[in-house]
């Protein structure tokens, strides 16, 4: 056999993948699977974005674009940051990427060195981790109580940081929490970091699906931040592979020399369609859908806490519920296999996110309609009795 880098050996494993081949092997049994497992949001592109597409194909716009994305895209998403976000960036810092994962790959590529450690909350998405091994680095979690919202703090990188230690890569809202890090926080944070010569990678790809206060991006406090989004959730292109990056101008330069080699370009007919996720029209039809999260999400919350799964921090933004199941099973791997098996419903199990809550914790999407959901609701009760 062929040896293989020790890295393989190093990724972190997504457990719900196994979850879901057991789901789509009962689904071709004829079973009623409800998926409240994955993040992926049940709305398409809508059908102005679609029309777009299908004339930048016609037109011929299929070709290489340059390595940081087209002109007029790297506009409308800086223009979007200043009027969505109150965060004017000139648009030369963005570099459009062949999905947020993309550009999580190059900021780590582009800052971190083999040996260096990358502070991030426990819980977290574990496919961050592997951006960082990628890169050569070291993720290390550190556990996040309910009591600071499951995000890291001031006084987290005050305790933690070490000679080894680099930068930190977070998130606000946050995946599987759905919790957002308050501006005084993350300014703490930023201060701290920068104190100690480190950088900040934020990932705001669900900063869009927000349902409390209006969000801000991290780059209304500090122009040195690494900001990632992506067209993936708010903008509901999930397979469209479209993102971007906005860092620095040095920083810049050096992602897209990267990109030229490990990418060339995100896909060039999707940069086109993009283009009119920004107009007013189609900005209401987002909007809207917004709108429709934060009713399946405010369905939710109440109905877990009459069910005895509690939640014990609200999500303000992003389409997750981070539940405790304590009061039923103190061991999630095992109670998500029976509510798959039993009940026809998938969630995810906390070792996905990390050691710290794995065991009582879980995460249910409500990326699905609130006619399922309604249907979840009713099938966990009886489940649970």
């Amino acid at each position: 056999m062929l040896r293989l880098a020790r890295r393989t050996r190093q990724i972190v494993p997504f457990h719900v993948v196994e979850l879901f081949k057991q789901a789509n092997k009962l689904a071709a049994q004829g079973r009623d699977i409800i998926s409240l497992g994955i993040g992926e949001p049940d709305f398409t592109a809508p059908p102005q974005v679609i029309e777009t597409l299908d004339r930048a194909a016609r037109a011929g716009l299929s070709g290489y674009s340059p390595p940081a994305g087209i002109a007029p895209l790297r506009q409308a998403i800086a223009d979007y940051y200043a009027g969505q976000f109150g965060a004017p960036v000139d648009n030369g810092r963005v570099v459009v990427t062949a999905g947020a994962s993309k550009a999580l790959l190059l900021a780590c590529m582009t800052l971190i060195d083999p040996g260096d450690e990358i502070l991030m909350p426990d819980p977290s998405y574990p496919a961050n981790q592997n951006f960082i091994m990628a890169a050569g680095g070291i993720p290390r979690l550190i556990p996040c109580a309910a009591g600071q919202r499951f995000q890291l703090t001031a006084a987290d990188i005050r305790a933690n940081w070490g000679t080894a230690t680099r930068g930190v890569l977070i998130a606000s809202p946050s995946n599987p929490t759905g919790t957002t890090i308050s501006r005084q926080d993350l300014e703490a944070l930023v201060a701290e970091v920068k104190a100690r010569g480190g950088f900040v990678i934020m990932d705001e790809i669900y900063l869009g699906l927000y349902y409390e206060d209006p969000p801000q991006s991290a780059l209304t406090l500090d122009d040195d931040i690494i900001v990632v989004n992506s067209f993936s959730k708010y903008f509901h292109m999930t397979g469209w592979r479209l993102g971007w990056l906005i860092a620095p101008p040095h920083v810049v330069a050096e992602v897209e020399k990267l990109a030229a080699s490990l990418a060339i370009c995100a896909p060039t007919l999707a940069q086109h369609a993009a283009l009119t996720c920004f107009e007013p029209d189609v900005m209401r039809i987002y909007e809207n859908r917004r709108l429709s999260f934060k009713q399946r999400r405010d369905y939710l919350l109440p109905e877990f806490e009459r069910l005895g799964l509690h939640v014990p921090v609200t999500p303000d933004g992003a389409f997750y519920i981070y539940a405790d199941i304590r009061r039923h099973s103190q061991d999630s791997q095992d109670f998500s296999s029976r509510l798959l098996r039993e009940a026809g419903i998938a969630a995810v199990p906390g070792l996905d996110f990390g050691a710290a809550h794995a065991g009582y914790m879980m995460r249910f999407s409500y990326a699905t309609g609130l006619d399922r959901l309604e249907e979840a609701i009713a099938r966990l009760e009886r489940f649970l009795q």
